[in-house]
């Protein structure tokens, strides 16, 4: 091999060795998949048939990455005409004053639904440690502000669909047996729970229906068929999408549209479209 023919190689193994470190910083960070998936729920009315339930997650407002391509987003979003939207936890990453500031400028350009608008919080609104009660108060206002009703630990049914909500299986407030102890199986219902380690827990109260989850950001990277490295769950097999719990339960767990940090590789940001059917 010549010194030139060497030179060039190298040159070539340098370029081939730099593009999945950008792809994986600068385009796949910011290239939302918007997931389109029926949802089969029990005891729905026929009203409801066809309509549009949209979940997003994951927010992670904060200074790891430009928070301005969660309000290009939304307003692609917008092009679905959501019925439902849920908002399933961590809108922050730490909940600091600055944090806060830029989620009210987010949500003023958030997605609503024409019907109703839920969201739950996760273990980042809860501040640093995770028990910042505070914190957590000032990230509910900034969305009830904005027309969003917080469920935490709660239930509430609208034009025939019920959602119970829970607070964050890492905070202070997890409390599910008061969002359960109503849990009527002849409704329509939707659990939104942030963290889907809660699914392996005994507070389901004999629950058959849908748990709609995110947390895990899909790991954000992965080799897939291989390896997932970090997944923040004790259960690793709660990965993202659907998922057979085998006791009449199904969890969808949303890959989130935000990042605790600016990488992923073959793991794309998500917001789903879920249309609603008859089971």
């Amino acid at each position: 091999m010549t010194r030139k023919e060497f030179f060039k190689r190298i040159m070539w193994l340098s370029v081939a060795g730099m593009f999945p470190a950008l792809y994986s910083w600068q385009v796949e960070p910011f290239w939302v998949e918007f997931v389109e998936k029926k949802l089969p729920v029990k005891n729905l009315p026929s009203s409801l048939e066809g309509k549009i339930l949209m979940q997003i997650s994951d927010l992670h407002v904060g200074d790891r990455f430009d928070w301005n391509f969660l309000i290009e987003t939304f307003k692609e979003a917008r092009r679905f005409n959501p019925d439902f939207v849920v908002y399933t936890g961590d809108y922050v990453n730490y909940g600091t004053a600055e944090e806060q500031n830029a989620l009210r400028k987010v949500m003023e350009n958030c997605v609503m639904g024409t019907a109703a608008t839920f969201g739950i919080l996760g273990n980042h609104d809860y501040g640093v440690s995770w028990k910042d009660l505070e914190c957590a108060d000032r990230i509910c206002e900034i969305l009830e502000n904005r027309g969003i009703v917080m469920l935490r630990n709660a239930q509430q049914e609208t034009e025939g669909l019920n959602f119970i909500g829970f607070d964050d299986l890492w905070s202070p407030e997890f409390r599910p047996a008061e969002a359960m102890k109503e849990y009527d199986p002849a409704k329509a219902n939707i659990i939104l729970c942030h963290n889907p380690d809660a699914c392996d827990l005994d507070l389901w109260n004999d629950y058959r229906g849908w748990i709609l989850s995110g947390h895990t950001h899909g790991g954000q990277c992965r080799i897939p068929g291989v390896i997932t490295p970090v997944l923040p769950v004790k259960n690793k097999k709660y990965t993202s999408g659907e998922i057979d719990l085998e006791d009449g339960r199904m969890l969808y767990i949303n890959r989130a549209i935000g990042h605790s940090f600016q990488v992923r590789f073959m793991v794309r940001p998500e917001i789903t479209v879920f249309t609603l059917t008859q089971a």
